[in-house]
């Protein structure tokens, strides 16, 4: 496993370093163009939805309404704090703008994965994927950099040397890092049943034929649909995306971690957010849609274009998803946020992983499936019934406590 134009004895350094330069250069015009699009999408189709006039009606399709606040970002006065720490200052809003571009890399956008042709594509004759990178430990370079995310708000909210920040960056550190754990879990469930760690492998395990070569094999089936949908409400928890959006609650914090930051350093923050909308969105596909695998259109193969459309229709669908997200739904409060990942999330993602494991490792001793379910549900119910236990009394203490 591994990119082809790396494993192969490469007797031509120059077009493969060519061809490697090409491709980051390539995820970067492109990620950095979908994302102004999504910003554009996002405004008009929440005026839309919300009744709101100027992105409606600004310019052809609204567009100049987002032009308006590019050219704003542009030209304001770029401001640092007195008592700020200058050098962690200016480098927080690349430790949240970097990681999701990086992110981007491991993804793959295309490639021809019916037949035998497994994704690669030809590139001045050498054999390639439609990715930048495949490393063995795809996955988890995508939660690392997810959590290296928490670095730029936290850094961001203590170096402004105000206490608005330093309050709006501690709240989102504790909520991006209770909902990554329940992440992970998600995701640890997608690795049981791909059996690689690789984004392209993944892709590959999805695109052979399902359930009488009807039924795709896309992991969100063969997990069960429940890590899925605690991933995704991990990830928009992660992306302080509505309505988890605690961390820029204007109410309560000013504006949140970046309440110090204007001009361009507050447009790489702006920038970041839509950025992971973007990257995360594909993650999704990757890991439970089957990435851009996909059947012919209309009985013909377009070879590694058939990649790139299943895989934009695909990532399109969350992409509205979200939109749709910030347009419907009221907020969370902070105790109901940090209930819902430490109390349910995390056990629920825990238990479901533990009970994959069972089906499968009953699968292979032989063992009665139907015992197996029954006796992993009864158990996964004791448990959720003591933590439901040890939660009530720890309630009950506190309003002792505070009657007393």
């Amino acid at each position: 496993m591994g990119d082809p134009l790396l494993i192969a004895p490469i007797n031509d350094w120059g077009a493969v370093l060519a061809i490697v330069i090409g491709k980051v250069l390539i995820a970067f015009v492109l990620l950095l163009v979908a994302t102004m699009l999504m910003i554009w999408f996002e405004r008009k189709l929440v005026g839309h939805m919300q009744n709101r006039i100027g992105p409606t009606i600004s310019g052809p399709f609204g567009i100049l309404q987002s032009l308006a606040d590019g050219i704003k970002f542009f030209f304001k006065e770029d401001l640092i704090p007195d008592r700020a720490q200058r050098a962690v200052f200016v480098l927080a809003p690349f430790l949240s703008f970097v990681p999701a571009f990086l992110l981007f890399l491991i993804v793959p956008i295309g490639g021809d994965f019916n037949g035998t042709h497994d994704g690669i594509i030809t590139v001045f004759g050498h054999d390639t994927y439609l990715q930048v990178a495949d490393p063995p430990i795809g996955i988890l370079f995508a939660l690392a950099m997810s959590a290296v995310a928490v670095y730029g708000v936290m850094l961001a909210g203590w170096s402004s040397g105000s206490k608005y920040p330093l309050l709006g960056s501690v709240r989102a550190s504790a909520q991006m890092v209770s909902y990554e754990a329940a992440m992970g879990l998600a995701a640890a469930a997608v690795v049981l049943k791909s059996g690689t760690l690789s984004t392209h492998g993944m892709v590959l395990a999805q695109s052979v034929g399902g359930f009488s070569n009807v039924v795709p094999n896309w992991n969100i089936l063969l997990t069960g649909v429940v890590p899925f949908v605690i991933f995704v409400i991990a990830a928009t928890a992660e992306l302080h995306r509505p309505p988890f959006d605690l961390v820029e609650a204007e109410q309560e914090l000013v504006g949140g971690f970046n309440t110090e930051y204007s001009s361009i350093r507050f447009a790489l923050f702006f920038l970041a957010e839509f950025m992971n909308v973007i990257t995360m969105s594909a993650l999704f596909v990757t890991l439970f849609l089957g990435g851009p695998s996909g059947p012919a259109f209309l009985g013909t193969s377009l070879g590694w274009l058939t990649g790139i459309i299943w895989f934009s229709l695909k990532t399109f669908i969350f992409l509205f998803m979200f939109v749709w997200f910030r347009a419907t739904l009221p907020r969370f409060r902070y105790d109901q946020l940090m209930d819902l990942g430490w109390k349910v999330l995390i056990p629920l993602a825990l238990g479901w992983l533990l009970l994959l494991g069972a089906i499968d490792i009953g699968r292979d001793a032989g063992w009665n499936p139907v015992a197996v379910v029954a006796v992993s549900i009864a158990l996964l119910l004791a448990g959720y019934t003591l933590l439901r236990a040890a939660v009530a009394g720890s309630r009950a203490r506190r309003r002792a406590e505070v009657d007393s």
